[in-house]
């Protein structure tokens, strides 16, 4: 796993690698996950700039989130553009640090996905915000250099939309599951970073640290319903709006062709 280690965050990386079906891989410095990058210190704003050629943050925190964390290392930095694309509903204060704590506030996502309500939170971003999710898609494809993808821990909205990338340009379910539960590797560390933000300390401190540790098999899970419920991620994107003329341009940022 192609870890970026930062002083400022700690689930960021690079998705290089990952092979595609049809024997291609996802290429160096295209598409970057991680969490929260409030406290990314100056030098860890020169290797993402510098080294591996950053110029897009797809910031899928909610507008709650971005006034209450206030501005960020890279948010005046020359030469890299801020896109803010929130996959959840503009409600409240609602977080999403782990979105599992907020399927509490309803059963919209159990009956989704009874087997599995995360799976029905994660369905419920493509129901309730495809604009947003299409829109960080487009905001992937046409960057100019690295295209980093973040929210607060950087493990459901992020895990959905790197998810819904890596599928639409031929990466094996299996191998997007893997990606995604290797946040567990570092949950910890995240959830203490989040805990001393005042924003996030409610949602983070309710529950054991190791109770939101990602499942592979809930990522399968939500693959296999985008697959079951709408023909698969490329008839999904292509019914908001996201057909063949924005693909292309996808698989040539992540693929290198």
């Amino acid at each position: 796993m192609p870890w970026i280690e930062l002083e400022g965050a700690v689930n960021v990386r690079d998705l290089a690698g990952l092979a595609t079906e049809d024997g291609g891989t996802i290429a160096a410095h295209r598409l970057l996950r991680g969490d929260n990058l409030q406290e990314l210190s100056s030098s860890d704003v020169d290797k993402l700039v510098r080294d591996i050629g950053l110029t897009t943050v797809v910031d899928l925190r909610s507008t709650a989130e971005l006034v209450s964390e206030g501005p960020a290392p890279l948010d005046t930095v020359a030469g890299v553009r801020h896109a803010h694309h929130p996959v959840l509903p503009e409600q409240g204060s609602a977080t999403d640090v782990v979105a599992d704590v907020l399927l509490t506030r309803g059963d919209q996502d159990r009956s989704r996905y009874p087997a599995d309500p995360l799976c029905g939170h994660y369905l419920g971003y493509l129901e309730d915000r495809p604009d947003q999710v299409v829109a960080a898609l487009r905001s992937v494809a046409g960057s100019e250099g690295a295209a980093l993808v973040h929210c607060a821990a950087g493990k459901d909205r992020t895990g959905v939309l790197v998810a819904l990338a890596l599928r639409a340009v031929g990466v094996r379910p299996g191998d997007v599951a893997a990606d995604y539960a290797a946040t567990g590797e570092r949950i910890v560390a995240v959830l203490n970073r989040l805990s001393r933000a005042p924003t996030y300390e409610a949602d983070v401190n309710s529950r054991p640290a190791d109770s939101h540790r990602p499942r592979p098999e809930t990522m399968t899970a939500f693959l296999e319903q985008v697959d079951v419920r709408y023909g698969g991620t490329a008839h999904w994107l292509a019914a908001h709006g996201f057909g063949e003329d924005d693909l292309r341009p996808l698989r040539t940022k992540l693929r290198g062709s």
